[in-house]
């Protein structure tokens, strides 16, 4: 199959799928799947945990078709112009560009800078377990929400602040949104829920990223020799994820996220203590 055999593609595409939509960092985990199963670190291996991250994407859009495919109907303000009035409609995809824009101009300046700090392991460690405490306490720190709470263009923009900080490897893009909507005093459902819609366009943006530079480096022929990886990869990773988001929306409604949090402070603590034992980790 090229650079991962089928097991292999499986294993890490599951993992993915189970860890991209949990505030549980899929990084850190990559870091744990890889050696365990001993699979190199390749420029391959690099793109292909970022690329399956598209059939992550896909599940969010299936299982909330209906939301996501959506345009707002109700009439907009009297005396709007035709700019608000366009940007009423579209009012769900606006919110989301907005939420989206801070991602994406901080990724695209300090991109080599991330890259250098995906490459420390005992960073994606440490992040881990503060995350992981913070997780314990966070349910307490945050009021739970208003189901009246509206989702306005500024708490829609301090939600993509929240994202940037999950440029430092091991916070979890899923945790600091999430923390974010909870801060804008979302209930701990909306706040999910919307880290799932911002994830398709920061996602996809990731992907795109990553499949453009790899072809600008000239690794065309190595997307074209591993495309069976990808292809299985991305389907695995699609129907994973889509029982993970279900379990986790289901979980953290009704139990918080607490328990999340000690299952960061584990995982953190396994990567650290295969550290101080030796082992040389590097992350896919």
């Amino acid at each position: 199959m090229g650079d991962l055999t089928t097991f292999e593609t499986i294993i890490i595409a599951i993992v993915e799928g189970l860890t991209e939509f949990l505030p549980v960092s899929s990084t850190g985990h990559m870091i744990i799947t890889q050696n365990i199963l001993g699979v190199e670190s390749t420029e391959f291996v690099k793109a292909f945990t970022v690329i399956i991250q598209f059939g992550a994407i896909l599940s969010v859009v299936c299982l909330y078709w209906k939301r996501f495919f959506r345009l707002n109907h109700t009439p907009a303000p009297a005396g709007a112009s035709a700019l608000k009035c366009f940007l009423h409609k579209f009012d769900f995809y606006w919110k989301l560009l907005v939420a989206f824009i801070p991602a994406a101009i901080l990724g695209f300046l300090f991109s080599d800078k991330i890259d250098e700090m995906l490459e420390s392991v005992a960073i994606v460690a440490v992040m881990l377990v503060i995350g992981g405490i913070f997780m314990l306490f966070c349910d307490k720190i945050f009021s739970k929400g208003s189901k009246d709470t509206v989702l306005t263009e500024k708490k829609a923009f301090n939600i993509g602040l929240f994202q940037c900080i999950a440029m430092i490897p091991g916070v979890s893009r899923s945790m600091a949104t999430i923390v974010g909507g909870m801060a804008q005093k979302l209930t701990r459902k909306d706040a999910a829920e919307f880290s799932f819609f911002l994830a398709v366009p920061t996602m996809f943006a990731a992907t795109g990223y990553k499949v453009l530079k790899l072809f600008l480096d000239g690794g065309t022929e190595i997307l074209v020799n591993n495309m069976p990886a990808l292809i299985i990869g991305n389907v695995v990773a699609f129907v994973v994820a889509l029982l993970a988001i279900k379990f986790f929306i289901s979980f953290v409604t009704k139990y918080g996220f607490k328990a999340f949090g000690w299952y960061r402070i584990i995982v953190g603590g396994i990567i650290l203590v295969m550290l101080l034992l030796g082992y040389n980790l590097e992350i896919g």
